[in-house]
Order: C-alpha cells, then sequence, then structure tokens
C-alpha cells in the first residue's frame, strides 16, 4: 500500500522532486566542495510609478485628493552581502550585511499618523543592518545549536526573503506590513531535520511595544533606537517544515512574548508595570514548486493584548523619546496571500535547454493592521485587498527581471492605489 501511495504522488507531482526551499538562516553558508569560506548575497533594483496621491491626508481627506498627479520613485530596496565560515568540528558562522535603501545614515520620512510631521526616522544601525550574525555548532542533522543575531522565521516571508522567492518586486506585502520584515533578532536557536521534517525553536529578546502602529501593528517591534536590543521581556518563535510531497513544502510557525516594558528606561509604575501587552502569532505557508508552475501562500493572524493601554504607556506620551505614535493599536491584526507562476518557456526546446525561465503570475493579498477597533476607534483605510499581474523573466538562474501592474483596493470611501513596479534582482554565490 504505501509502494503504491508513493506511485500516486510520484505521478501526480513530478517523478523529480523540486529541491527544497532553503531557510533564510541556511542560505547563508553555502560552500563549495572542500571550501570553508562563502561570499554571497542578493540585491534589487526598483522603480515604481503610483497612480496615486502622496498626500499626507489622502485618507482623511480622500475627495479632495482623488485627482492629485502620480508619483515615481527609484529605490534599492535591498543590498545584501553573505560572510559565512566554516571552522571545522562543526563550527560555522554566519553573518548577512544589509544596506537598505541604498545607503548608510538617517533618513526623514513624513508620518501620517502624526498629521504629516516630518521626522527623522530611526533605526538601529541607521540604513546599514547586521541582519545576521551568529556562531552554529552542528551535533549531527538532527541537532544545532545557533547563538547570536538570527533570523525569527515566523512567516512565509521571513523564513524565504531573497527576491528570487517572491514575484512581486517589492516582498509581499500583507506580511512586509503586519510583522517585522526581515524579523531579526538577538537570541539562540535549536533546529534540525529529520526524514522529511524540518524544526526550529528560538529564545529571544521580547518585541518592544513603544513601536507598535495602527498601520504597522508590530512591523517596527524589533527595531531599537538604542545601542543594544532591551531584554526585559522575552519571546519564543517555533517553526516546523514538511517536505513529504514532492515539490511541496508545507510550514507551520508561531511566536509568542510580552512587549509592554520592553523599554528603557523601564518604568517602575504605571500601565508599563501594570500591563504585559502579550503578542502571540501563528502562521500558515507553502510552496508548490513543480511541472513548470511555482505557487506560494500564506497565512498570518495576529493578537495583542492590553492594546488598549499601548497608547498610555510612558515612552509614546514622553515627546523627548523617539517614540512619538499617539494612535491606539489593534488587538489584532491578518495577512492572506497566495501568488501563482507558470514559466511559458518551459515548452520552448531550446530556451528550456538554455535554462531561460519566463514566469507569467498573479497574486491577490488581503491585509489590516487595524483589524479590532481599538475603544471603538477606526482606521478604515487600513484595510486592503491587493492585486498583481505580471511577469519574471530569468536569463540566467540567478538574475530576475521583474515587471507588474498592481492594484491597492480599499473601502468605498477612499481611492484604490494603482501602480507599476519593475525591478532587477540577483541573488547567488561567487565564492
Amino acid at each position: 500500500m504505501k509502494r503504491l501511495m508513493t506511485l500516486f504522488f510520484g505521478i501526480i507531482l513530478g517523478a523529480t522532486a523540486a529541491l527544497a526551499q532553503v531557510s533564510a538562516g541556511e542560505s547563508v553558508m553555502n560552500h563549495a566542495s572542500g571550501k570553508r569560506l562563502s561570499i554571497g548575497g542578493y540585491g534589487e533594483v526598483a522603480y515604481s510609478r503610483n497612480f496615486f496621491s502622496d498626500h499626507v491626508s489622502r485618507y482623511s481627506q480622500p475627495e479632495q485628493h482623488k485627482n492629485d498627479p502620480s508619483h515615481g520613485r527609484f529605490d534599492l530596496p535591498h543590498v545584501v552581502v553573505y560572510l559565512g565560515y566554516d571552522f571545522g568540528k562543526g563550527w560555522k558562522l554566519g553573518t548577512e550585511i544589509e544596506f537598505e535603501h541604498g545607503g548608510n545614515g538617517l533618513a526623514y520620512e513624513k508620518e501620517d499618523e502624526e498629521g504629516g510631521e516630518w521626522e527623522q526616522e530611526v533605526e538601529k544601525g541607521g540604513e546599514v543592518e547586521l541582519e545576521q550574525f551568529w556562531i552554529q555548532k552542528t551535533f549531527s542533522r538532527a541537532a544545532n545549536l545557533r547563538f547570536g543575531h538570527i533570523v525569527v522565521p515566523v512567516g512565509l516571508n521571513n523564513a524565504h526573503h531573497e527576491p528570487l522567492n517572491f514575484f512581486t518586486v517589492y516582498r509581499p506585502e500583507g506580511e512586509n506590513t503586519v510583522l517585522p520584515s526581515t524579523w531579526h533578532q538577538t537570541g539562540v536557536s535549536f533546529f534540525g531535520s529529520m526524514g522529511d521534517f524540518r524544526y526550529e525553536a528560538q529564545l529571544l529578546a521580547g518585541l518592544n511595544a513603544d513601536n507598535f502602529t495602527n498601520t504597522g501593528w508590530i512591523h517596527k517591534g524589533a527595531t531599537s533606537p538604542l545601542e543594544y536590543d532591551v531584554a526585559n521581556k522575552y519571546g519564543v518563535a517555533l517553526r516546523l517544515d514538511n517536505y513529504s510531497i514532492p515539490g511541496l513544502r508545507i510550514g507551520l510557525s508561531g511566536y509568542f512574548g510580552e512587549s509592554i516594558g520592553n523599554s528603557y528606561p523601564r518604568n517602575a509604575a504605571g500601565v508599563d508595570a501594570e500591563y504585559k501587552g502579550q503578542v502571540l502569532i501563528g502562521a500558515l505557508d507553502f510552496t508548490y514548486n513543480a511541472h513548470n508552475w511555482i505557487v506560494r501562500g500564506q497565512a498570518d493572524y495576529g493578537y495583542l493584548g492590553d492594546a488598549a493601554q499601548l497608547k498610555y504607556v510612558y515612552n509614546r506620551l514622553n515627546s523627548k523619546s523617539p517614540f512619538k505614535h499617539s494612535a491606539f493599536v489593534s488587538k489584532n491584526a491578518y495577512a492572506i496571500g497566495i501568488e501563482a507562476g507558470y514559466d511559458i518557456f518551459s515548452q520552448i526546446s531550446r530556451l528550456r535547454e538554455l535554462k531561460k525561465r519566463m514566469y507569467l503570475f498573479g497574486r491577490y493579498e488581503q491585509y489590516n493592521p487595524y483589524a479590532s477597533n481599538t475603544k471603538g476607534t477606526a482606521y478604515d483605510y487600513t484595510e486592503v485587498k491587493r492585486l498583481a499581474v505580471g511577469v519574471n523573466y530569468h536569463p540566467v538562474p540567478q538574475i530576475a527581471i521583474k515587471a507588474e501592474y498592481s492594484n491597492r483596493f480599499l473601502k468605498s470611501l477612499y481611492n484604490n492605489e494603482p501602480s507599476v513596479n519593475i525591478g532587477v534582482v540577483y541573488e547567488g554565490f561567487f565564492l
């Protein structure tokens, strides 16, 4: 019976399994045979033309900005360098240095939730981030320990965020809005593989509720304006992936931790001491890569305890602190998305032999970082449905040229947000 089932799945899904999708943490280490040093990375160049208003009151006064002119931008969303070294005897070093938006330094932005004020964007490390830095000890395929600054693999985007792992020019918008992206924190990880399963458990510094917002939920919760990550509170992340069916990976992931009071200075009284701000996240994701199709999907749901109290924590009221967020934060948030692409070059033998690929794709997602009205306060413009269609052309396996048309569909009170995006990306190892 077991052999018949194996044969059945082999016929349905293809006799040759697609390469198992590698997690973001493990992609840093990719050694050539006999070599100890790894040097690689990935990068993205993007151009966008947005056919909607960029005025800060486009949501509070939508009728006044219905016919505003379009606006465009060039960007380098992520340029990353991998450095890895195998010391031998099971000890390894992995690092990932990321340059976001083309350079180093502070950036200015207009904060919509602050009435359009110009604010200096404060991020840990400015615009250069050490996204991974860890020492790993491998005992066996089933047991590995990793210490240091690590990727938190909650959701599809965090676990597989390299640009060849999604069709759109920018990272999938739903997860990128409600969760930290790429989510990386300092802690310890235990992971391994057994049979068709890969598992991972992490103990991390907790998220900082001072950074939570109405438009991004916990998105900025892993960043710190200080020289260190505050760890008054702790969090636990878990992930389990299954590869039993050829070409298919299915993953479950989750997070639990406290967030109120995980800041500096730690307030001994008031809301900071009375409430915990428990964060609970559950996520399901999958990737199917066979028969010239790639299909990816995810569903994330989050809960935030004591959400109504966050507006009154000390650092959010103190005008001298870097946390100037006066809006309420939602108790719940969600993001659902699916994309599918077919390689039309697979039907042309000459192009198939040259390993060229051209995926026609579509993506649909729905998300809301403010899914629960806190104390009766609504921000209806945060509920988004987004549709994107486009192409990914791979002249060589490590490079993709992307083009897409997308549209954000908001509630009828607001104006929809169409755009055209073009990108060139790479991912590979040089040594």
